[in-house]
């Protein structure tokens, strides 16, 4: 926020030279679409038209790293930028989460991860977020797109939402939080480790629907970046005081149903700019980037005078290929793919990616539906059409076991499958039997426009007939419909996946 000066962030978007991270092998560039990069010099939003929620942003040196709330999916990716509109999955934070049971039996949807906030300090990745009824984690790690720590608890306790670490100008480190139901903003001290609360924290705001603080300092100011007035339709407001625990002014900086929730991120160049998510029915909440211009008077305005803009000039960086995130697969390598995350906690034991190189192996578990099958491997719904089509061989299903790609809606999912009844295998899509399938291998589809899907099958991946009614896709759960890959049922059985071709605009 200040030109040329190495302030932002918290004080921890330091330009320290850092190994820059190595995204997947970089792609000929992407054809122009009707959001992100419009290869003129411009941007339209979002520039990520999936569900990156609450996300948090920050820049080290000459790139920038993205992360967002995913609830009960499993790992918080992080996606990797050069210019703010360009960004490729690196990485994730974690393979599971490892603080209560009901992340392993499928009993914690809408729980798990809201609102992360990543930091770099002393040449370390920080990732601080609260899960609504287990506590505040830390994960920390020197490379983004590599391993990550053991999860740090660092404090047991039900209900608090949002953190944010900060670390001052004198090296003292504290945390801002709000509580479930929004409100109101508490600040703790923390040691300097950022591994432990010193005390039992101070009450400095109050507010509509106060959530989703950042916190940074800025010409011996102290500012709080934060949404008001509720997902669906509040706006941004920002806190500034010359204390840190107040007392606080405050000035409404976007107006109400604008993007908001997010983070301002300053350019060496002196250009500071916001990444924030608007909510958009069925795809959950996007990501929108917006300009800053700070004033004479230390106030920023945000957007085109408070309000979003839908197109604009893009940041002053160096330019490069137009890149989305990854979505395709075909299972090449030992390594699961970042773009995948798994509904709950997977079972290591229950799928494979070196048994049958250059397939996934989904091995079933006992559940009654969907919804309770663990290693249903999911990815988020992109953009305002598409198509997700998956190769299988069920040669090895089990009697009774069901395996096949579905559209996810919160707790609800749309399937089309094949399942092993009497011996025969069966195509079955929303739990109606359909033909039987007289070889080993299917091709099975999910098409999308808007809200709407439709399921199909091929017998040879090109010729495809479609079954059962539209899907109507929405968001559940806090989060955007998904596109998954699913086996489950009783036996010693599995499905194996040789390739995906995910597709959207």
């Amino acid at each position: 926020m200040k030109s040329k000066l190495p302030l932002l962030l918290l004080g921890l978007l330091s330009c320290a030279t850092l190994p820059a991270a190595q995204p997947a092998p970089v792609t000929p560039s992407a054809p122009v679409i009707g959001w992100g990069d419009q290869g003129d010099g411009t941007y339209r939003n979002p520039i990520l038209k999936a569900d990156y929620s609450d996300p948090d942003v920050i820049r080290v040196g000459d790139d920038f790293y993205l992360v967002a709330s995913e609830f009960h999916f499993i790992g918080i990716q992080v996606l990797h930028s050069r210019d703010l509109v360009n960004w490729r999955i690196i990485g994730q934070v974690f393979p599971r989460l490892p603080i209560d049971p009901k992340y392993d039996e499928m009993r914690a949807y809408a729980q798990g991860t809201w609102a992360p906030t990543l930091r770099f300090r002393n040449g370390t990745f920080y990732l601080y977020v609260c899960t609504p009824q287990d506590g505040l984690f830390m994960w920390h790690t020197r490379n983004p797109a590599g391993a990550w720590s053991e999860m740090v608890t660092v404090k047991a306790v039900a209900n608090w939402e949002d953190p944010c670490p900060f670390w001052d100008e004198d090296g003292q480190a504290y945390l801002v939080h709000g509580r479930k139901g929004a409100g109101p903003l508490i600040i703790h001290k923390m040691n300097a480790e950022g591994t432990q609360l010193l005390d039992e924290g101070v009450e400095v705001y109050r507010g509509p629907v106060a959530e989703g603080p950042k916190v940074f300092r800025r010409h011996g100011w102290y500012y709080i970046s934060l949404p008001e007035g509720g997902v669906e339709v509040g706006g941004q407001v920002l806190l500034r005081s010359r204390q840190l625990y107040g007392p606080y002014e405050k000035r409404q900086v976007l107006v109400d149903g604008s993007p908001h929730q997010g983070a301002l991120v300053d350019l060496e160049n002196g250009e500071t700019w916001f990444v924030a998510f608007k909510s958009t029915g069925h795809l959950g909440r996007v990501t929108h980037l917006l300009p800053v211009r700070w004033g004479e008077d230390d106030w920023p305005v945000f957007g085109d005078a408070g309000r979003t803009v839908a197109q604009a000039k893009k940041p002053t960086l160096p330019g490069g290929p137009i890149l989305r995130p990854q979505t395709d697969d075909e299972f090449s390598t030992p390594v699961l793919g970042p773009q995948w995350q798994w509904n709950h906690n997977p079972d290591p034991a229950a799928w494979s990616l070196v048994e049958r190189p250059g397939w996934l192996r989904l091995r079933g578990l006992p559940a009654p539906e969907l919804k309770l099958a663990r290693n249903t491997l999911t990815q988020k719904l992109w953009g305002d059409a598409g198509t997700f089509e998956a190769r299988l061989d069920v040669t090895h299903l089990a009697e009774g076991q069901k395996a096949g790609v579905a559209f996810m809606s919160g707790n609800v999912f749309g399937p089309i499958g094949v399942m092993r009844v009497g011996g025969r295998l069966v195509i079955e899509v929303e739990g109606a039997k359909g033909p039987e399938l007289k070889q080993s291998t299917v091709w099975l589809r999910g098409t999308y426009v808007g809200d709407v899907g439709r399921l199909a099958y091929s017998l040879d991946g090109s010729t495809w007939t479609e079954l059962g009614a539209p899907v109507t896709l929405k968001f559940g759960q806090w989060k955007g419909a998904r596109v998954t890959l699913y086996c489950y049922g009783a036996g010693d059985g599995h499905a194996d996946i040789g390739e995906v071709r995910y597709r959207y605009q």
